[in-house]
């Protein structure tokens, strides 16, 4: 098993769905397989627009040719692996490269960092983890959460392979899912909420709304900023017992068993559509949107 580096556009002309699959040409067939089972990394190169470097990690379940497209294979991602990074990582910083791995003999960037698909070396991928998954952020949690990740603290121990894995596989871990999703969803929303517009933070420094899942994790619903929204407790409380919907548009439609819906209209922001992240690749994603309304809401 390897660890590898997927590079991903958010205006891919590739069919990618980063958290599901990831589609790309023969020549890169034998890297692909090499990295079954294994995590990888999704860089954004600096050229794309918007660009995010490293942005997140997920574990390749397996290979498959497109029955779409010929000489074309998918690799897809295992359920709920898939998860944004908090910080995205970019590919230099003031003392060099991130992916030290890519520097060739005279020290110069290699053609490998042109490769759609390449294997990273575990030193590498532990750096632009580390770095991804640093939590030093203003926005607490509305209440106490567990602490960092082991052996992401500001003093750490020498790295070792094993520890490497274990690590990542502690991103298995749910709370820590939840905590790193929650960060990355209050971001792009900028701690407002989706349906009032309105933007509270305490006296501690804690943001009121939450980051809410569009497709449940029950129900293989990824941690993926597109499949989130920040609300509030009252509209969070709603949306989860399918009391309001979201259109493809972003208008929000309010359920015929509300009891009050002057109340809920009142309660809505003045545009009636939910207040969406600046980024179009973050903005919520029509299939998701779609599995919601189509079992979750009460129409």
């Amino acid at each position: 098993m390897t660890f590898g580096v997927f590079i991903h556009r958010s205006d891919s002309i590739y069919e990618d769905s980063p958290a599901e699959r990831y589609q790309f040409p023969s020549q890169y067939l034998a890297r692909v397989e090499a990295c079954i089972g294994d995590w990888i990394i999704y860089y954004e190169p600096r050229k794309a627009q918007e660009t995010r470097g490293y942005f997140a990690i997920a574990k390749i379940q397996q290979v498959i040719p497109d029955p779409g497209t010929s000489g074309m294979y998918i690799a897809i991602v295992e359920p709920g692996s898939y998860l944004d990074f908090v910080n995205p990582v970019p590919f230099r910083e003031d003392d060099g490269l991130i992916e030290r791995g890519l520097l060739n003999e005279h020290g110069k960037i290699s053609g490998r960092a042109q490769s759609a698909v390449r294997t990273i070396f575990p030193a590498d991928f532990n750096r632009i983890t580390e770095l991804g998954f640093s939590e030093n952020t203003a926005l607490l949690p509305r209440v106490d959460a567990p602490s960092a990740l082991p052996g992401m603290q500001e003093e750490q121990a020498v790295f070792q392979y094993e520890q490497e894995r274990s690590r990542v596989e502690y991103l298995t871990s749910r709370i820590v899912r939840d905590r790193i999703f929650r960060s990355v969803v209050l971001r792009a929303y900028d701690a407002r909420c989706a349906v009032t517009s309105l933007k509270l933070i305490n006296g501690r420094g804690r943001a009121e709304v939450d980051a809410a899942h569009i497709r449940p994790v029950e129900a293989n619903g990824p941690d993926i900023v597109s499949n989130g929204l920040a609300l509030s407790g009252t509209a969070h409380w709603m949306f989860d017992r399918g009391l309001i919907g979201i259109a493809d548009d972003h208008e929000i439609l309010i359920s015929r068993h509300v009891n009050d819906t002057a109340g809920v209209r009142a309660m809505i922001n003045n545009a009636g559509r939910i207040l969406t992240p600046a980024r179009t690749a973050d903005q919520p994603h029509p299939h998701f949107l779609r599995w919601r309304r189509e079992n979750c809401f009460k129409a």
